[in-house]
This record gives structure tokens, sequence and C-alpha cells, in this order.
């Protein structure tokens, strides 16, 4: 087990359930029932090491464009881990907050995400859960904000004022599992200065030993900010 605190926040693309399933020859909805369980151990993991902020990107707004069958397996895993995870996870002081667009969500699962919230909002750690998440869509509802706000000049202040995870820092590392090199609509303002760091491992793999993997390279890099 490495010390991650160096690392203040550390956001996953979890990426690679379906195609982790067809090497098993099973169909894709197996692959993400894996990754649920991956997803609750490296969020406890990460936490063990001393990382303080989470986000985890679930379900993107792209991700409406796949079959139906498995967006209904995708948000029946979700609806679950909506009651199974809140009671463990508030043991261990962790604030969840879900990121996205909630407009095409039923009633009764944003009621749920809200109480979900509520329960864990005086917690000092935060697993941010992206969920119909999409980064350009949450740079222009930030914009859309503070126009309505009256804002006439808008800064870089301001919309990183308003963006889902501004109770946080912004990303030090991006951790993409699958091997695939692209940000796929993921954090882009945030992500300005993070480091990324991509692996082969395919989520439902993903282990403690690979996080320390990814932190040890991350102590290893020169972060300058534009400077020498």
């Amino acid at each position: 087990m490495t010390d991650g605190t160096s690392i203040k926040h550390i956001a996953f693309i979890m990426d690679g359930n379906g195609r982790w399933a067809k090497k098993r020859h099973m169909p894709r909805e197996f692959g993400h029932k894996a990754g649920s369980e991956t997803f609750e151990n490296i969020v406890n993991y990460c936490y063990d090491i001393g990382i303080g902020a989470i986000t985890v990107y679930a379900f993107s707004t792209e991700n409406w464009k796949r079959p139906q069958k498995e967006i209904e397996a995708i948000f029946s895993l979700f609806s679950f881990y909506i009651d199974h995870y809140v009671e463990k996870i508030g043991k261990r002081n962790v604030r969840i907050i879900f990121i996205g667009d909630r407009s095409p969500f039923s009633a009764e699962l944003v009621r749920r995400m809200e109480n979900v919230e509520e329960k864990t909002s005086k917690n000092e750690r935060i697993l941010y859960v992206g969920i119909n998440y999409g980064a350009r869509a949450e740079i222009c509802a930030a914009v859309n904000g503070l126009i309505a706000e009256g804002k006439t000049n808008v800064t870089e202040e301001d919309i990183s004022a308003r963006v889902y995870t501004h109770l946080s820092p912004d990303p030090d590392l991006i951790v993409r599992t699958g091997g695939e090199y692209r940000l796929s609509n993921f954090l882009l303002w945030q992500s300005a200065y993070s480091e990324l760091y991509i692996t082969d491992t395919l989520w439902p793999d993903m282990t403690g030993d690979d996080v320390d993997k990814a932190v040890e390279e991350f102590k290893r890099r020169n972060r300058r900010y534009g400077g020498l």
C-alpha cells in the first residue's frame, strides 16, 4: 500500500467493463456488475491511502446511444448502489455528490439521489459520481447560470466556482483504464493541469496495486503548470 496523500483529488474513467465480459463470453451487463464491485473496492482503497476526493465516470451523456438492455442494467446497478453503498460510505466520513444532468431521470430516482446527498452532506471526504455527465454540458450550465445571475463578463474563476466539483481542488490525477488515450468529455475544465495515467487493465480487473502504480507514477511527474 502506497501513500496517496500527495494527491488531493483523483478521478477515474472506468473503461472496459464490456470488453471484460466479452473475453469471458458473457453479456456486457455481466461486466458492469463486476465493474460496480471494483468501484466499491477502489474507492475504499483510495480513501485508505489518504486521498480525500474521488470522481468516477459512471454514465456519460453519450452512453444513451448504447443498447437499451445495457442501459437498463447500468441503471439497475446504480439504483441498487444508491441504497447499498450509502450506508457503508457514510461510516467512512464520505460525502456523495452526483454530478450531471438529472432531467432524464424519474422523480423517484432524483429524490433518492437528493436524499443520499443530504444524508452525507456533513462528511469531509467527497465522492463525485458522474451520472448522465458530460463536461461540455457542465461548462454550458455553469456559464448559463452565471448569465442568469446577471453576469456580463465571465471569468475563469467564475466558471471554476460553478462546475460540479467546485468543492474540491481540480483533479491531480486522472486514471483511465482499458487502454484508450482520450478524455471522452470528462472533466474538461478541471483537467487543464491534471496528470493523465492510462492503463491497459480493464476496469473490473483494477486493484489497489494498480492504484499504487498510478500514484507512484504521479509522484515521478514534474508538474510545472506552464513554468520551467
